[in-house]
């Protein structure tokens, strides 16, 4: 490496320049990451681990009953699995080679909070939120119960410029974030960021309104079950021809695994990429999913077509997917269901809906607030504590009674 700037060395025997030899590989350095990745897998594999081959920042080892899971982020580490003593074996191991810092359980990561709730665990990004509210002074807005307005359509041509066009893209940009724990919102940041050239004052009110939206939903949380429920279903939608300016379709799709909400996308495209690899993580994290996954749609021309190869002009820039699907459907890995547009959750990830729907859609997907949910397990608990107590008083009462039949 070359000399760093006040560091003057001279060659007695020669006038070239000198460099330092390299002997371990220092933090900040473009080669470092790589570096470090290798001597922690190294480690690792030591103990027996491999790397999932769909996602290189997963460690696993061992099977159900003895598994150990660890995910690596840079130098932050998160380990779990159903084996304490191979757990606490690990972290000693890993603290030997490394001097780790041991912070408990895990309650913060990455920007997103853990909540541990009885009955599984919420996540979500309520620092993150608050951040950006103070950022942008919307501390103490009113809130309103939808992101977007059911009655303003953004167009690429429609109201006047906006005069500081660094804060809108700014905000967008920061936004970007929130999806990640956020689906009720993924719509409304996904329309947002289309427009980013020539920026106009009804894009910024529209952001600021999401703000709004956010200031009375800080920390609504995506509820992981601990059931052993593992069966897939799936909900798709698409808003045909949504986009005003390129009349592109707006599809979005939503997956549950048992009762939990895994996956959510909302993106505006013509056709739909066919991948496997979430599938393919279950299968590493040795989860048995039973089959077929049910796919609900609330279009009975999506459904024929898939059962029935049949197709016209209209259909054949999407004949490859089709014949995936049907291929998939024959197999008896999928199965299509027909659902009601009233019921059809994915909506919430194509277009802007009332208040009252999108918060009923909220409790479907179990997008909840943790502090609610403790609220609500205080109250069964309040109540199954005074049951208790109202038993024992009615048993009190009839031995009273027994005792004054008795005496009389």
């Amino acid at each position: 490496m070359k000399l760093p700037p006040g560091l003057s060395v001279s060659s007695p025997s020669s006038s070239a320049p000198l460099a330092c030899k390299l002997k371990k590989s220092l933090y900040g350095l473009r080669q470092a990451s790589r570096q470090w990745y290798a001597k922690l897998s190294q480690a690792l594999y030591s103990k027996g681990f491999h790397h999932s081959l769909n996602d290189y920042s997963l460690f696993i080892k061992g099977s159900p009953g003895h598994l150990v899971i660890l995910a690596v982020y840079v130098d932050d580490i998160i380990l779990t699995g159903d084996d304490l003593r191979e757990i606490s074996a690990l972290k000693h191991f890993l603290d030997s080679e490394f001097k780790i810092k041991d912070l408990g359980s895990l309650h913060y990561f990455w920007g997103i909070e853990v909540n541990t709730l009885p009955d599984g665990v919420a996540l979500n990004q309520r620092k993150f939120t608050f951040d950006l509210l103070k950022e942008y002074d919307c501390m103490y807005v009113h809130s309103v119960v939808n992101p977007l307005d059911l009655n303003q359509k953004l167009k690429a041509d429609a109201g006047d410029l906006l005069p500081s066009p660094e804060k809108y893209r700014s905000l967008v940009g920061k936004l970007l974030f929130l999806p990640h724990t956020r689906p009720d919102i993924c719509f409304s940041v996904q329309h947002l960021s289309q427009f980013m050239q020539t920026l106009r004052v009804p894009y910024m009110i529209a952001a600021l309104r999401l703000l709004r939206y956010l200031k009375g939903t800080p920390d609504l949380s995506p509820f992981y079950s601990n059931s052993t429920n593992f069966s897939i279903k799936a909900y798709s939608d698409s808003d045909w021809a949504a986009c005003p300016d390129t009349r592109k379709s707006v599809f979005g799709f939503c997956i549950f695994l048992g009762d939990s909400l895994v996956g959510w996308k909302s993106k505006k495209q013509p056709v739909i990429s066919l991948s496997s690899v979430e599938a393919e993580l279950l299968h590493d994290l040795t989860i048995d999913v039973s089959l077929p996954i049910s796919v609900f749609c609330d279009n009975m021309a999506a459904i024929h077509i898939a059962k029935n190869l049949v197709f016209h002009e209209l259909t054949k820039h999407i004949e490859v997917d089709c014949h995936f699907i049907q291929s998939k459907l024959t197999e008896g890995f999928i199965q299509l269901s027909h659902v009601p547009t009233s019921e059809q959750l994915a909506d919430i990830l194509t277009k802007p809906l009332t208040g009252v729907l999108h918060h009923s859609f909220l409790g479907k997907l179990k997008v909840v607030s943790p502090s609610n949910l403790k609220g609500v397990l205080g109250l069964q608990l309040a109540l199954l504590q005074a049951q208790s107590r109202i038993l024992k008083l009615a048993q009190i009462f009839i031995l009273c009674l027994a005792f004054c039949s008795l005496l009389y």
